[in-house]
């Protein structure tokens, strides 16, 4: 018996009874890479602003590890920034043992001006 274009592409079939299933698998369960806040910021832009590339990445099951790079590179940068802001303007340990409440306002500002910088570079462009 002939093999068919299925069977040729390297799929299976089930039985099921009488019944020969296709075994199907989505694509996107193959590739299930953790997605965190910056992956899920840039999908809500996306869904919002840029249909067609979302509906592309989705239907052909890249959505995940599109989202999932986005998400590394945004969490890298944020890190980076933050480490960098923090060292030239003095927020260190001893700050943070000497005056803890100077050292938690400064740090929350270096935080914000980071998600700034990472949602105008990254995440919403």
């Amino acid at each position: 018996m002939e093999k068919t274009i299925f069977e040729q592409m390297g799929c299976t079939y089930e039985q099921q009874g009488d019944y020969l299933i296709p075994c199907f698998t989505l694509l996107s369960e193959k590739e299930n890479k953790p997605v965190s806040l910056w992956g899920q910021r840039h999908r809500h832009y996306l869904k919002q602003n840029h249909r067609v590339l979302y509906m592309n990445l989705l239907t052909s099951g890249k959505l995940n590890s599109y989202l999932a790079d986005i998400n590394e590179q945004a969490e890298g940068m944020f890190i980076r920034l933050i480490n960098q802001m923090a060292e030239r303007e003095s927020v260190t340990k001893r700050l943070k043992s000497d005056n803890q409440m100077k050292w938690v306002v400064q740090m929350n500002n270096i935080q914000s001006r980071a998600t700034e910088i990472v949602n105008h570079n990254i995440i919403y462009n």
